[in-house]
């Protein structure tokens, strides 16, 4: 009874039957979607509230002046916010929802496991544990095979650190410019924005960077290096496609080196860039291979990273619990890597990846070409799309723009000038059409409303 739990006559619920994105109607039903506040008004007070108390004031400030809505339920490529309205999701979770939201199979998965056993007590084997290692083997290039499990992609990344040291008994860690590799200390000395490190100084020492995509820039740099840490596609610096071959020069040069090939996949792995993992496009097998984001499908937090057996005994046969995580690889989040990776694999989301990609890209081309004040270049490979504009300033109008026409879209961390365009791997050939015309209406109006910037 609604009166019995305290929930007013006034509060509107979302239909489990999907509405087409954008449409802006909320369809009642017997599915509370504003977690019991009266009204939508309500639980928007109560949200912005907690946030400017409780989570994040500053933040509180922005993303109430942007007018930014509340997700409270979400289905596939679609969220839904606290006033009924349905939005196309292009942000993706910065990679997460590979899968969609909410993919039925990986939760039926978690539900079953969760009714079995939720947590390890890490005294015992783990049978997901050991099960999602073994298909992560399966499905990673070449002769990965020694997985430690996590929470997120910067404990995988600090993680992966740890082990080079240790293979190697180097110090020396060598990044790219503009790399993105997470905010933990150790993640964040290899990231490339001053933004984000300036407050934490002094941070680790002994990282080298050079320019992304030059393979040359690495000679001088490997000297003495435990690892070499790179991103397939650069995500939050820009978007940055390297030229093809410039991993397995890298490859090359490690070896010459004797330092480790560190593959920092949070984003680009699972399908995301229309090959199963990024350093697939090149062919090559890296020493260690960092994983988060699409791991689970987008249903529980997990990270990992999978290296050689060799790198992993040279690092850790003497010391087997010099590195561990009590939450890392609970059954829950292993269930989850499991079912997220037969879903990857047996509905062919790769190549639908790579299909999906390719229009998409093509389309937002086709807006470059249309409004070349405003878009100064259009990159990407599979469903990971940058869109660079001629001043950053058009950002401000655009994003908020196709959020009105109900699509969601994001700015890369590190270049605010590009707008990320990076679906769940489900989306269809009409969703994508959608998204476009709310980006070109996006592009349209802001050429119109603020000339050439």
């Amino acid at each position: 009874m609604r009166g019995a739990s305290g929930r007013g006559s006034g509060a509107r619920r979302i239909s489990r039957a999907d509405p087409r994105p954008g449409d802006g109607a909320a369809v009642i039903e017997s599915n509370d979607a504003l977690y019991g506040a009266p009204s939508a008004r309500d639980l928007e007070a109560e949200v912005f509230e907690d946030y400017r108390r409780y989570v994040n004031p500053p933040l509180a400030r922005v993303m109430k002046l942007s007018g930014s809505p509340i997700e409270v339920r979400a289905q596939g490529c679609t969220i839904w916010d606290h006033n009924g309205k349905a939005y196309l999701d292009f942000a993706g979770g910065y990679g997460v929802f590979t899968l969609g939201h909410s993919h039925p199979r990986v939760i039926a998965a978690v539900r079953a496991q969760m009714e079995r056993l939720s947590l390890s007590g890490k005294t015992m084997f783990n049978v997901q544990l050991g099960r999602a290692s073994r298909r992560l083997a399966e499905l990673a290039p070449g002769d990965l095979a020694i997985s430690f499990w996590c929470n997120s992609g910067t404990e995988a990344v600090e993680g992966a650190i740890k082990l080079a040291r240790a293979a190697t008994g180097r110090a020396k860690i060598v990044a790219t410019l503009d790399a993105y590799h997470g905010k933990t200390l150790g993640a964040l000395s290899a990231s490339g924005r001053e933004t984000f490190q300036a407050p934490f100084r002094p941070l680790m020492d002994g990282v080298v960077r050079v320019p992304f995509g030059d393979a040359a820039a690495l000679d001088a740099a490997l000297t003495d290096a435990a690892a070499f840490i790179v991103e397939p596609v650069q995500g939050e610096g820009g978007v940055n496609v390297p030229p093809p071959g410039y991993l397995r020069a890298a490859r090359e040069r490690c070896d010459a080196a004797g330092a480790l090939l560190i593959a920092d996949e949070v984003q680009t792995g699972f399908g995301r860039c229309g090959y199963r993992f990024g350093c697939d496009r090149d062919g090559v097998v890296p020493d260690v291979m960092t994983l988060a984001k699409g791991l689970s499908g987008g249903i529980v937090p997990v990270g990992a990273y999978i290296a050689r057996t060799d790198v992993w005994n040279r690092a850790y046969a003497k010391l087997p619990l010099v590195h561990t995580s009590t939450f890392g690889g609970s059954e829950l989040a292993c269930a989850a890597a499991l079912a997220a990776m037969e879903v990857l694999e047996a509905d062919d989301l790769v190549a639908a990846a790579r299909e999906r990609g390719a229009q998409l890209l093509a389309g937002a081309r086709a807006v470059a070409a249309e409004f070349p004040a405003v878009v100064a270049d259009v990159r990407g490979l599979g469903l990971l799309v940058g869109v660079e504009l001629a001043n950053e300033g058009y950002g401000g109008w655009i994003i908020p723009e196709m959020l009105r026409a109900g699509v969601t879209a994001a700015w890369t961390l590190n270049q605010q000038r590009v707008i990320r365009l990076e679906p769940p791997l489900i989306v269809s050939a009409a969703e994508v059409d959608r998204a476009l015309a709310a980006l070109r209406k996006g592009v349209a109006g802001a050429y119109e409303k603020l000339g050439r910037l």
